[in-house]
Parts: structure tokens; C-alpha cells; sequence
């Protein structure tokens, strides 16, 4: 029987293509998506991947939401914590709700995911934990205070959780991807483009195959002595 993963914010971008390479390894998927009732009713039927909609903010939709997935598929084995958002400004003109967004977001929201089923993980003495971080995590990155102490914080979170399931049988590691080319990167003015791609050693965006190629290696069964790593997948731009 195949395991059971989530991919949270894994309809669209990045989560989606996490969510395909999943399924198409064998994984029973489930991919959560926070608002575009649209795209995830597109991606289902697309890929066959069912769909769950709640807020990875609220500890209380994301238990709940864990739940049913775990009713619809069984025990939840593997979570991957991609979901995301921004809100960029200079810091002297960042406001509090620009702040408190991005951190209920990408830092408590991968608290949110993967409390709930930590305990059925120690309990089965196996799981994995792949939180998707960022580059900017690694080296900040201007106006984005609130995403790259977020983002930063994730590295933490996997470190810690890495110690405390080690014995029984979890691993909690994170991808750090620079640029890759989703829609929200290539929508950026093409001028725009060219200055990031002229950063990177390697000349081009990464791709999202490229960042789900790494879920796909971690998540597997003979991963198990890979444990509170990260992979920066960012074409040599920046180092660690």
C-alpha cells in the first residue's frame, strides 16, 4: 500500500509540481490550497489529485483539514510545508498586518501542519517532514524582513524536529530554492527578469520539476539517515 503524503499550497506553482512527482513515485497525494477554488478544482482534474481547502494560519482548519485527508486516504506520512505567501515593503513601511500575515503564514502555518501529526508519526516510528524554505531564508533579501525571518525560521523548526524524531524513525529536512520559473516569477517585467537570471551562475530560473525532484528524494524510505539537512537548489547563486 502506498504511503500517504500532503503537499500544502499543492495545487499551483511549485506545491503542484511537489504534488505530481509524489503521486507519479506512487504516493497517495492530497494537495491543500488556501483560496483559488478554480485552479484546484482544474488541477484535480488534471492530475487526479484530490484537493482540500483551508487556512494553514488556523491550527484549528489545518487539524481539522488533517483529519479528513487521513480519513479519505489513511495516516498522513509524509508532509511537505510549501504553502506561502508575501507581502514585501521596506521595513521602515512594513505594517503590522504585513508582518503578522506572513508570519501566521510561513511560520506558524508549518507548525499548524505538522502538529497534528507528529503524534500518529512517533506512534508508527516513521514520517517525513520537508518544509519548502527559501534563499532568502539563507541571506534576507531587501523588503522582505517578514518572508526571510520566516522563512529562516523553518530552518529551525526542521533542525529541532530532526532531534526529536530521529529515534523514531522521522526525518525533518528543507529545500531552499532561489528563483525557479512559476508564473509569479515569469509575470515579473521581463528587464526585472533578466537582473535575477544575471545573478545566477548557472543563467536560468530553476525549474519547479527541479525543487519536486528534491521532495521525491527525501520522502523516500532509504532517505532515513538524511536528518536536519538542507538542499539549496539555487543554481549556485548563494552558498551556505
Amino acid at each position: 500500500m502506498s504511503r500517504v503524503a500532503i503537499v500544502t499550497g499543492g495545487s499551483r506553482g511549485i506545491g503542484a509540481a511537489i504534488s505530481i512527482a509524489l503521486k507519479n513515485a506512487d504516493y497517495s497525494v492530497a494537495a491543500t490550497f488556501a483560496g483559488n477554488q478554480g485552479a484546484a478544482d482544474k488541477f484535480t482534474d488534471e492530475t487526479g489529485i484530490k484537493t482540500y481547502k483551508w487556512n494553514v494560519a488556523s491550527y484549528e482548519e489545518s487539524k481539522g483539514g488533517l483529519a479528513k485527508v487521513e480519513a479519505d486516504l489513511g495516516p498522513i506520512e509524509v508532509v511537505v510545508a510549501n504553502a506561502g505567501i508575501t507581502r514585501d515593503a521596506p521595513f521602515h513601511r512594513m505594517t503590522p498586518e504585513q508582518w503578522h500575515e506572513v508570519v501566521n503564514t510561513n511560520l506558524t502555518g508549518v507548525f499548524n501542519t505538522v502538529h497534528p501529526i507528529w503524534p500518529g508519526m512517533r506512534e508508527r516510528k516513521f514520517g517525513r517532514v520537508i518544509v519548502i524554505s527559501s534563499i532568502n531564508g539563507q541571506k534576507g533579501q531587501f523588503a522582505q524582513v517578514n518572508y526571510a525571518a520566516t522563512k529562516a525560521g523553518d530552518l529551525g523548526i526542521i533542525k529541532s524536529l530532526a532531534q526529536e524524531g530521529a529515534r523514531a524513525g522521522i526525518t525533518a529536512n528543507a529545500i531552499c530554492p532561489g528563483y525557479i520559473g512559476t508564473d509569479m516569477v515569469m509575470a515579473v517585467p521581463e528587464k526585472v527578469r533578466e537582473s535575477i537570471i544575471s545573478q545566477i551562475p548557472t543563467g536560468r530560473l530553476g525549474t519547479p520539476d527541479e525543487i519536486a525532484r528534491c521532495v521525491v528524494f527525501l520522502a523516500a524510505d532509504d532517505s532515513g539517515f538524511i536528518n536536519g539537512s538542507t538542499i539549496s537548489a539555487n543554481g549556485a547563486q548563494f552558498f551556505t
